[in-house]
């Protein structure tokens, strides 16, 4: 998930820096945004450093030779469309008074009427400025358009004055943006094992068949299963992602390795997630030297490769399978028999073949097939928001699981 992170002018903006660190170690990219007061107190190349992103300060940009960029006049466009959170920490009475009268005079301000994504204000300044009706009828208009305010602390302030403005502490922050994206430790009592991408299967040592998968979904649901508490163990086939924080992740190559894999690791996991697309088949036989071309048609004889979900539901007990299922037809029909026949109690089902919810996007379009009928269609999201729907009905399916296990106790 993606945060993008207002700095406004205060002497708080150092406190910033660490809460950029925080923000990274939960597991989210952090872009920030600089106001021009901001850069009186800390330096844009202090947050590019912490952040690995490019740190935007101006609405209008100048080129080399002293030229307006037209990219940068609409970038705050594209930024709003991108994040998945915007936090402004510290916010001043200034910035605070142009969000709610809906003033734009800088990138910050522009984007936050440009942003549709959550927004959450930690503000910090002096006492009074705070105590001010100005300031307050300020919160109390943003806190009704839904924005979420961090209250400041109390204490011994910059100025040398005594009471609330100081900038709240980074954890009542992170909890905030944890509540707001939906990532508070609600699976902290989960051990989650997860696999992702694909799987090669040698023909010789040049050549072997594989598929279309990134990985993208499988990654995205470990790493929000890990921002949500879970302990997860993620079994991935080769793919050029980063390790969410926070998860062991298992390399792997060929379907019988992720078997072996998950058949080692299964028993201490409390939920199984395959989200792997794992080849059906392989050669039959390996080649030792590479097959040389002599221009006459080649036959390939394929044998099954294992199938770890099955497997794995046969013996899953109180453990929650979820399956994934990528079609190019009838899906809904294709998905409910996968459900039925692996033994499954959710199936995450899209069609691979429509405009956003493929192996090369960032977004998905799934429908979720729950083990007690309920048939769950999401409209086109970012992969991370589909994870998180996923794990929700993961918790919802867990509750009614553990209601009918207590049902059946009281009335043995």
């Amino acid at each position: 998930m993606r945060i993008t992170l207002g700095v406004t002018g205060g002497v708080a903006a150092y406190k910033a820096a660490e809460l950029v660190r925080l923000l990274q170690q939960d597991g989210f990219t952090v872009e920030v945004v600089m106001t021009r007061g901001a850069r009186e107190f800390v330096t844009p190349l202090t947050f590019a450093a912490l952040s690995g992103q490019k740190v935007i300060t101006d609405l209008f940009e100048k080129s080399a030779a002293g030229e307006a960029n037209l990219e940068s006049a609409i970038e705050h466009i594209a930024v709003a469309q991108r994040t998945d959170l915007l936090l402004v920490a510290p916010a001043t009475a200034d910035a605070l008074a142009k969000f709610a009268r809906g003033i734009a005079d800088d990138f910050l301000t522009t984007l936050y009427l440009a942003a549709t994504a959550p927004v959450i204000v930690a503000p910090a300044m002096n006492v009074n400025m705070w105590n001010h009706a100005a300031t307050q009828e300020n919160i109390e208009t943003l806190r009704a358009r839904g924005v979420k305010i961090v209250n400041p602390d109390e204490g011994y302030l910059a100025c040398g004055m005594t009471g609330a403005g100081r900038l709240a502490g980074q954890q009542e922050i992170i909890t905030a943006v944890r509540e707001t994206l939906r990532t508070q430790k609600d699976l902290e009592n989960e051990t989650i094992l997860i696999t992702a991408g694909p799987t090669c299967e040698d023909l010789d040592p040049v050549r072997y068949l594989t598929n279309r998968s990134s990985g993208k979904m499988g990654y995205a649901v470990a790493g929000a299963a890990a921002r949500r508490g879970a302990k997860v163990v993620l079994v991935s086939g080769p793919v050029h992602l980063e390790t969410p924080a926070g998860v062991e992740r298992i390399a792997v190559r060929s379907a019988e390795q992720m078997r072996g894999a998950v058949a080692e690791r299964l028993a201490r996991s409390t939920i199984a997630i395959f989200a792997a697309a794992v080849a059906d088949y392989r050669p039959a036989e390996l080649q030792t030297e590479k097959m040389k071309r002599n221009g006459a048609p080649l036959t390939l004889r394929l044998e099954p490769t294992p199938d770890i979900l099955a497997e794995a539901a046969q013996t899953k007990g109180d453990r929650l399978i979820v399956g994934f299922a990528a079609e190019t037809d009838h899906v809904a029909d294709n998905a409910r028999k996968k459900l039925a026949a692996k033994n499954a109690d959710l199936i995450v089902a899209n069609n691979v073949t429509a405009e956003g919810a493929g192996f090369d996007y960032d977004t998905n379009i799934v429908t979720l097939f729950s083990r007690d009928g309920r048939d769950l269609a999401l409209p086109k999201l970012t992969k991370s928001d589909v994870a998180q729907r996923i794990l929700d009905e993961v918790l919802r399916l867990r509750g009614v699981l553990r209601t009918k296990t207590e049902s059946h106790r009281s009335a043995v």
